[in-house]
Protein backbone atom coordinates (compact mmCIF):
# COMPACT_ATOMS: atom_id res chain seq x y z
CA UNK A 1 0.00 0.00 0.00
CA UNK A 2 1.24 3.49 -0.84
CA UNK A 3 2.37 5.77 1.97
CA UNK A 4 2.64 8.70 -0.43
CA UNK A 5 -0.68 8.75 -2.30
CA UNK A 6 -4.22 9.23 -1.10
CA UNK A 7 -7.57 8.91 -2.85
CA UNK A 8 -7.27 12.36 -4.43
CA UNK A 9 -3.85 11.56 -5.88
CA UNK A 10 -5.17 8.27 -7.23
CA UNK A 11 -8.15 9.96 -8.88
CA UNK A 12 -5.89 12.36 -10.77
CA UNK A 13 -3.43 9.60 -11.66
CA UNK A 14 -6.28 7.58 -13.13
CA UNK A 15 -7.66 10.61 -14.96
CA UNK A 16 -4.31 11.20 -16.64
CA UNK A 17 -3.24 7.55 -16.98
CA UNK A 18 -0.23 7.88 -14.69
CA UNK A 19 -0.99 5.39 -11.90
CA UNK A 20 1.56 2.87 -13.23
CA UNK A 21 4.18 5.56 -13.48
CA UNK A 22 3.37 6.94 -10.00
CA UNK A 23 3.64 3.48 -8.45
CA UNK A 24 6.92 2.80 -10.18
CA UNK A 25 8.37 6.14 -9.06
CA UNK A 26 7.31 5.60 -5.47
CA UNK A 27 8.82 2.13 -5.32
CA UNK A 28 12.06 2.95 -7.14
CA UNK A 29 12.83 6.60 -6.32
CA UNK A 30 11.24 7.54 -3.02
CA UNK A 31 13.49 6.68 -0.10
CA UNK A 32 12.95 6.97 3.62
CA UNK A 33 16.51 8.16 4.10
CA UNK A 34 18.90 10.57 2.42
CA UNK A 35 21.35 8.70 0.20
CA UNK A 36 24.94 9.73 -0.51
CA UNK A 37 24.13 11.66 -3.70
CA UNK A 38 21.33 13.60 -2.04
CA UNK A 39 23.55 14.36 0.96
CA UNK A 40 26.27 15.78 -1.27
CA UNK A 41 23.74 17.94 -3.10
CA UNK A 42 22.00 19.17 0.07
CA UNK A 43 25.27 20.06 1.76
CA UNK A 44 26.40 22.03 -1.29
CA UNK A 45 23.39 24.35 -1.22
CA UNK A 46 23.35 27.89 0.15
CA UNK A 47 19.54 28.04 0.33
CA UNK A 48 16.41 25.93 0.34
CA UNK A 49 12.65 26.41 0.48
CA UNK A 50 10.92 25.33 3.68
CA UNK A 51 7.22 24.54 3.93
CA UNK A 52 5.49 24.30 7.29
CA UNK A 53 1.92 23.91 8.57
CA UNK A 54 0.20 26.63 10.63
CA UNK A 55 -2.12 26.21 13.61
CA UNK A 56 -5.18 26.37 11.34
CA UNK A 57 -3.76 23.79 8.93
CA UNK A 58 -2.75 26.44 6.39
CA UNK A 59 0.65 25.68 4.85
CA UNK A 60 3.23 28.34 4.17
CA UNK A 61 6.64 28.38 2.51
CA UNK A 62 9.76 30.42 3.08
CA UNK A 63 13.25 30.79 1.69
CA UNK A 64 16.07 29.82 4.06
CA UNK A 65 19.62 30.81 3.25
CA UNK A 66 23.11 30.56 4.67
CA UNK A 67 26.64 29.65 3.74
CA UNK A 68 26.96 26.61 1.49
CA UNK A 69 26.65 23.57 3.72
CA UNK A 70 24.52 25.25 6.38
CA UNK A 71 22.11 22.32 6.13
CA UNK A 72 23.90 19.28 7.51
CA UNK A 73 23.06 15.64 7.02
CA UNK A 74 24.12 14.12 10.33
CA UNK A 75 23.08 10.64 9.28
CA UNK A 76 20.76 9.24 6.59
CA UNK A 77 17.71 10.01 8.73
CA UNK A 78 18.64 13.36 10.28
CA UNK A 79 19.00 16.87 8.86
CA UNK A 80 19.99 19.91 10.89
CA UNK A 81 19.74 23.59 9.96
CA UNK A 82 19.85 26.90 11.85
CA UNK A 83 17.19 29.56 12.33
CA UNK A 84 18.80 32.95 11.86
CA UNK A 85 17.34 36.31 12.80
CA UNK A 86 14.40 37.22 10.57
CA UNK A 87 11.43 39.57 10.75
CA UNK A 88 10.41 38.44 14.23
CA UNK A 89 7.23 36.71 13.08
CA UNK A 90 8.74 33.23 13.57
CA UNK A 91 6.16 31.77 11.22
CA UNK A 92 8.26 28.78 10.23
CA UNK A 93 9.70 28.11 13.67
CA UNK A 94 6.35 28.57 15.37
CA UNK A 95 4.75 26.19 12.92
CA UNK A 96 7.47 23.62 13.56
CA UNK A 97 6.97 23.98 17.31
CA UNK A 98 3.24 23.45 16.88
CA UNK A 99 3.03 20.80 14.17
CA UNK A 100 6.47 19.59 13.12
CA UNK A 101 5.61 18.40 9.62
CA UNK A 102 7.87 20.10 7.08
CA UNK A 103 8.91 19.94 3.45
CA UNK A 104 12.33 20.98 2.21
CA UNK A 105 13.12 21.74 -1.43
CA UNK A 106 16.78 22.04 -2.44
CA UNK A 107 17.39 23.62 -5.84
CA UNK A 108 20.15 24.27 -8.33
CA UNK A 109 19.08 26.82 -10.94
CA UNK A 110 22.41 26.95 -12.78
CA UNK A 111 22.57 23.22 -13.46
CA UNK A 112 18.89 22.36 -13.05
CA UNK A 113 18.38 19.82 -10.29
CA UNK A 114 16.22 19.46 -7.18
CA UNK A 115 15.82 17.21 -4.16
CA UNK A 116 12.69 17.06 -2.02
CA UNK A 117 12.60 15.95 1.60
CA UNK A 118 9.57 15.40 3.82
CA UNK A 119 10.34 15.30 7.52
CA UNK A 120 9.20 15.72 11.10
CA UNK A 121 11.09 18.52 12.83
CA UNK A 122 11.70 19.97 16.29
CA UNK A 123 13.36 23.22 17.32
CA UNK A 124 16.22 22.98 19.82
CA UNK A 125 17.62 25.83 21.89
CA UNK A 126 20.55 24.04 23.51
CA UNK A 127 21.63 21.86 20.61
CA UNK A 128 25.33 20.91 20.57
CA UNK A 129 25.54 22.32 17.05
CA UNK A 130 24.50 25.82 18.09
CA UNK A 131 28.19 26.71 18.28
CA UNK A 132 28.58 25.71 14.64
CA UNK A 133 26.02 28.34 13.61
CA UNK A 134 27.19 31.72 14.89
CA UNK A 135 24.27 34.12 15.10
CA UNK A 136 21.60 31.43 15.04
CA UNK A 137 18.63 31.76 17.40
CA UNK A 138 17.65 28.11 17.20
CA UNK A 139 18.61 24.84 15.58
CA UNK A 140 16.11 22.62 13.81
CA UNK A 141 16.53 18.84 13.79
CA UNK A 142 14.49 17.04 11.17
CA UNK A 143 13.83 13.31 10.96
CA UNK A 144 13.44 12.22 7.35
CA UNK A 145 10.17 10.64 6.24
CA UNK A 146 10.71 10.67 2.46
CA UNK A 147 13.48 11.92 0.17
CA UNK A 148 13.56 11.90 -3.60
CA UNK A 149 14.84 13.64 -6.72
CA UNK A 150 12.33 15.41 -8.96
CA UNK A 151 12.52 15.97 -12.70
CA UNK A 152 14.15 19.41 -13.21
CA UNK A 153 12.77 20.27 -16.64
CA UNK A 154 10.73 23.30 -15.54
CA UNK A 155 13.60 24.88 -13.61
CA UNK A 156 14.80 27.97 -15.43
CA UNK A 157 18.34 29.25 -15.16
CA UNK A 158 18.54 32.28 -12.89
CA UNK A 159 20.06 34.34 -15.66
CA UNK A 160 17.59 33.15 -18.29
CA UNK A 161 15.43 35.81 -19.87
CA UNK A 162 12.66 33.44 -20.84
CA UNK A 163 10.80 30.45 -19.49
CA UNK A 164 12.43 27.00 -19.42
CA UNK A 165 12.19 25.19 -22.74
CA UNK A 166 9.88 22.56 -21.26
CA UNK A 167 7.09 24.99 -20.41
CA UNK A 168 4.28 24.32 -22.91
CA UNK A 169 4.01 26.84 -25.74
CA UNK A 170 0.84 28.64 -26.81
CA UNK A 171 -0.31 25.44 -28.46
CA UNK A 172 0.35 23.35 -25.39
CA UNK A 173 3.33 21.66 -27.02
CA UNK A 174 6.60 21.01 -25.21
CA UNK A 175 9.67 18.81 -25.68
CA UNK A 176 9.46 15.38 -24.12
CA UNK A 177 11.04 15.29 -20.68
CA UNK A 178 14.46 13.65 -20.80
CA UNK A 179 13.60 11.12 -18.10
CA UNK A 180 10.57 9.96 -20.08
CA UNK A 181 12.97 8.81 -22.79
CA UNK A 182 14.64 6.24 -20.51
CA UNK A 183 14.01 2.88 -22.13
CA UNK A 184 13.32 1.02 -18.88
CA UNK A 185 10.62 3.50 -17.86
CA UNK A 186 8.63 3.49 -21.07
CA UNK A 187 6.22 0.66 -20.13
CA UNK A 188 5.10 2.77 -17.17
CA UNK A 189 4.44 5.98 -19.10
CA UNK A 190 0.97 7.25 -19.96
CA UNK A 191 0.13 6.03 -23.44
CA UNK A 192 0.14 9.53 -24.91
CA UNK A 193 3.93 9.73 -24.36
CA UNK A 194 4.96 6.24 -25.35
CA UNK A 195 5.35 6.67 -29.11
CA UNK A 196 7.58 9.74 -28.79
CA UNK A 197 9.52 8.07 -25.97
CA UNK A 198 10.27 5.04 -28.13
CA UNK A 199 11.52 7.26 -30.96
CA UNK A 200 13.85 9.18 -28.62
CA UNK A 201 14.84 6.34 -26.28
CA UNK A 202 17.96 6.66 -24.15
CA UNK A 203 19.48 4.50 -21.43
CA UNK A 204 19.42 5.31 -17.72
CA UNK A 205 23.16 5.93 -17.94
CA UNK A 206 22.69 8.46 -20.73
CA UNK A 207 20.02 10.23 -18.69
CA UNK A 208 22.30 10.33 -15.66
CA UNK A 209 25.02 12.01 -17.71
CA UNK A 210 22.54 14.58 -19.05
CA UNK A 211 21.21 15.23 -15.54
CA UNK A 212 24.68 15.93 -14.19
CA UNK A 213 25.24 18.32 -17.08
CA UNK A 214 22.07 20.25 -16.26
CA UNK A 215 20.16 18.87 -19.23
CA UNK A 216 17.68 16.71 -17.32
Amino acid sequence: MSTLYGAEHRALQDEFDSRRLADMLESSHVRHQVDDDAQAFIESRSFFFLSTVGPDGQPTVSHKGGAAGFVRVLDPSTLVFPSYDGNGMFLSMGNIAGDGRIGLLFMDFDRPHRVRVHAHAVIVRDDPLMAAYPGADLVVRATVVDAFVNCPRYIGHQSAAGAPKYVPDVNGEAPLAEWKKIDALQPFLPERFQAAAREQAITAEEYGARLLNGDG
